[in-house]
């Protein structure tokens, strides 16, 4: 059967219910599978119309993240996975039957794998911790260093084999050669760049002891390594009275969540972090889906 024509007026719950008599009619599935699938799926579609997504055009993997992060935190792993498996059969049916254009509820992460964020800080936090390094020359490096990192999410390795070549400062971008030699490019905010052109002009001469590419450099005019960025994230850490579970990775963190919170895309953000795959995304999503659901562009607190 098909039921594609004239179908992105109908509601949602009418469509469960097609997926339902489906699986009755050509799955042969128990009465308390259905029953359990009923009533998964009927709330999904509550949920889905009461955050005025009701029909076709509404079902997509950023509402149907939406709605999983939203779920009672006390439910059992089992309940969370049945769940999940009921949308997307769900989604499986409405794009093998036309009604939806694309089918991407297999990049959702299960719930048995779903990985937990150690710490993030608050626009606040991270504001304070970049405000920390003075302006004598280790001081504009590190200020530097700390605003680029928090701008463009960079991984620590990243940020440290960063070199001359890859910033744009005209456009301000850069590009990034991330894991599995994956390039990608992202934007740089006003207030980092300032910091990186202070850096370059002020600072960056008087540690320079031969050419090098590398952009960070530490005294000796090596490029700084991930052991003295962690020694210096330490104590700028201390200095600012923030939780000493700070760690490099929490600015990558920061810049994920703070970029949820402001209302991005979650395939933007899966792009500017460097993720082969949505489904490692997804952790940012539990942390404020209220804004995620705004859809917003790209934003940045810094930006």
């Amino acid at each position: 059967m098909s039921i594609s024509s004239g179908c992105n007026g109908t509601p949602i719950i009418r469509l469960v219910e097609l997926y339902l008599d489906h699986l009755a009619a050509e799955r042969g599935l128990s009465r308390n599978t259905i029953e359990a699938y009923a009533g998964d799926l009927g709330r999904y579609a509550a949920w889905m119309r009461s955050n005025r997504r009701d029909g076709a055009p509404g079902i997509d993997l950023e509402s149907t993240l939406g709605y999983i992060g939203n779920l009672d935190p006390a439910l059992e792993g089992t309940t969370r996975a049945r769940i999940v498996s009921a949308i997307r059969g769900f989604h499986r049916f409405l794009y093998v039957e036309g009604v939806i254009d694309r089918f991407e509820a297999d990049e959702i992460a299960t719930p048995g794998r779903r990985r937990r964020i150690p710490f993030v800080l608050t626009q606040e936090e991270a504001a304070r911790l970049i405000e920390q390094p003075g302006d004598d020359v280790l001081g504009l490096r590190d200020r530097a260093l700390l605003e680029t990192d928090y701008s463009t999410g960079m991984r620590v390795s990243e940020l440290c084999g960063l070199t001359l070549e890859r910033i744009d400062a005209e456009q301000r971008l850069v590009r990034i050669r991330g894991k599995g030699k994956r390039e990608r490019i992202v934007p740089i905010g006003r207030r980092a760049m300032a910091a990186l052109e202070k850096y370059l002009d002020r600072s960056r001469p008087s540690l320079l002891r031969e050419p090098t590419p590398f952009v960070f450099l530490n005294y000796r005019g090596g490029a700084i390594s991930r052991v003295s960025f962690w020694k210096l994230l330490k104590r700028y850490v201390a200095e600012a009275g923030l939780p000493p579970e700070t760690t490099p990775h929490t600015l990558r963190h920061s810049f994920a969540t703070h970029l949820v919170e402001g209302g991005a895309d979650l395939r933007a953000v899966q792009e500017l972090l460097g993720h082969a795959s949505i489904a490692t995304t997804q952790i940012y999503t539990s942390l404020d889906m209220e804004y995620l659901l705004e859809v917003h562009r790209t934003f940045h607190p810094r930006g």
